[in-house]
């Protein structure tokens, strides 16, 4: 029998050690160095075996965007369990006591990224949001059907980074649903990073932001560079991996798109963990040359407070329907209750009446940001609609001016 304990910053390197045994990973001074300095500002909890330390947990505090409001979310991170202590309910054991945390601290909800996205649906966790790979073919100019905005561009030292380009990012969040808050720290050990943690041949980070010196950004370019390798017909060309790009209008996206494509000595742009939606897939000329080469399930969310979680956010159309919630964790989400959205706001309270549609709180969490259709989970089997159109009603209510996107892996 396991004890679930808090775990002091005197254990911070022994969860670490926990954690690369568990992920196969042995990083270098620096990268242990960052998330030494991360977990300590994290909510930390382990499994003690005696003195062993058998499984561990983290959450950084975060809020995050959802439809026209911002909402306490812990972020999970660094969960693992020993090799020697699986299927014996240590990571049940983490999961229970993180979610009563985090609705004692009056959290609705939780996410987290799944690096094995068959564990977290039986805590309650959907996939909520959908990312992108994108990769542009730069050996030559990049075609565009719009006209970049001309304003200057001009570097930024990393240095001056998070001061110039964080608040336009914060800025921005409120603009689509499934954006964590980002901190100084995340930003310094992260982000912005000397070296990369995944990929030491790439360069430092570089920022190109766009407007006039002296005013306010009108969006951003953070991106890392790989020179290129091999000869002949086994060369590969130069690469530009861009980790993020803000802007605020499509003019000023194809502006910074079209200078990554433009770098001397690069021949490719990748971009992993753009949103589905992007509005360069429609922007460019050539879809041979800009093309989608990967997409898959990024945030994965948790309804901890399903009534907060619904009458605190905003809603796209008027709706009025009982819903019938299954919830094995935590019980006091299910049951019938009945949504109403209207003029005057919006309720959730306790049904007695038939449902219109029953669902786990799993596939509720699946389409809370808008990122996935009622509709679809209907046609896959996994919500019952015993009321025709209720489907559409809601998926009509939770609908959003663009996808849900998370950027922020953590």
């Amino acid at each position: 029998m396991v004890d679930i304990r808090e775990v002091p910053e005197s254990d911070i390197d022994r969860a670490l050690e926990l954690a690369y045994l568990v992920f196969h990973d042995r990083p270098e001074r620096e990268v242990r160095e960052r998330h030494h300095a991360l977990l300590a500002s994290c909510d930390r909890i382990g499994a003690y075996d005696g003195a062993a330390l058998a499984g561990f947990m983290a959450a950084h505090d975060f809020r995050l965007s959802v439809p026209g409001a911002d909402l306490p979310c812990p972020g999970l991170t660094f969960v693992g369990v020993a090799p020697t202590h699986r299927r014996r309910g240590v990571l049940t054991a983490l999961m229970t006591e993180m979610l009563r945390r985090t609705a004692d601290a009056g959290s609705p909800l939780a996410a987290l990224w799944a690096s094995e996205a068959a564990i977290y649906g039986r805590f309650g966790y959907g996939s909520a949001t959908t990312g992108v790979t994108i990769e542009i073919d730069s050996t030559r100019p990049l075609a565009l059907r719009i006209d970049p905005d001309r304003r200057p561009l001009r570097l930024v030292d990393p240095e001056e980074a998070v001061a110039v380009v964080g608040p336009f990012h914060e800025a921005t969040r409120a603009g689509r649903a499934g954006r964590p808050t980002r901190s100084a720290e995340r930003w310094s050990q992260e982000w912005l990073a000397e070296q990369d943690e995944e990929d030491e041949e790439l360069s430092p980070p570089r920022i190109i932001v766009l407007g006039e010196a002296g005013l306010p950004i009108a969006g951003y370019v953070l991106y890392r560079t790989k020179p290129e390798d091999g000869v002949g017909s086994a060369r590969v060309p130069g690469l530009v991996r861009v980790d993020e790009l803000e802007a605020d209008t499509p003019a000023v996206a194809a502006a910074l798109w079209e200078c990554v494509a433009s770098l001397d000595l690069t021949g490719r742009v990748r971009a992993w963990g753009r949103p589905v939606d992007d509005p360069l897939l429609h922007f460019a000329a050539d879809r041979d040359q800009v093309r989608v080469t990967a997409q898959f399930p990024a945030l994965w969310l948790r309804l901890v407070d399903v009534h907060a979680a619904l009458t605190e956010r905003s809603w796209a159309a008027p709706v009025e329907l009982v819903l019938e919630v299954h919830d094995a964790r935590m019980p006091a989400n299910a049951g019938r209750f009945r949504l109403a959205v209207g003029p005057d706001g919006t309720t959730y309270a306790h049904a007695d009446s038939a449902a219109d549609l029953a669902l786990d709180v799993r596939e509720l969490a699946a389409c809370y940001l808008g990122g996935t259709r009622v509709e679809e989970l209907v046609a896959a089997g996994l919500v019952r609609e015993y009321t025709a159109g209720s489907a559409a009603a809601l998926d009509a209510a939770l609908r959003t001016a663009v996808l849900p996107h998370t950027g922020d892996e953590f």
